[in-house]
């Protein structure tokens, strides 16, 4: 299995550093994928997210990151961001390299599958009418 990196943090994520993690020369190919927040969400205007982390999310997320280098054998990282976030902040940040886009490209789009499906972080959205609401529960 290939090298992983896995991070929650209440920090801005360093998409760079993330990136430098899985790079090497092998590799002709890196794929990053940033989840950024925006300002509408199913027809309503949305004005900043809240993200909660489950004490145990970076083990997590280190299990999605591993799950995916061992069925690929190529090496992933990916940081998720908890705390309060505005509209433009990346939020999660994943990132896979490998000798060729497509396979790169695939194990990249698992990864952030794996991640929104098992990493238990809960998002918040405080809308522009002053409301909230709790995404995903």
């Amino acid at each position: 299995m290939a090298e992983t990196v896995a991070l929650i943090s209440a920090e801005p994520l360093d998409a760079a550093a993330i990136e430098n993690s899985v790079l090497s020369d092998a590799n002709g190919a890196l794929v990053t994928f940033r989840g950024v927040v925006r300002d509408h969400d199913h027809g309503l205007s949305v004005s900043s997210l809240e993200y909660q982390a489950h004490p145990d999310a970076a083990r997590f997320l280190e299990d999605c990151c591993r799950t995916v280098s061992a069925e690929t054998g190529l090496p992933v990282a990916a940081a998720h961001r908890v705390g309060h976030l505005a509209i433009g902040d990346v939020a999660l940040v994943a990132a896979v390299a490998a000798p060729h886009r497509g396979e790169a490209f695939a194990a990249c789009e698992r990864l952030v599958e794996l991640i929104k499906a098992t990493v238990p972080i809960w998002k918040r959205q405080h809308l522009a009418d002053g409301a909230t609401e709790w995404v995903g529960l």
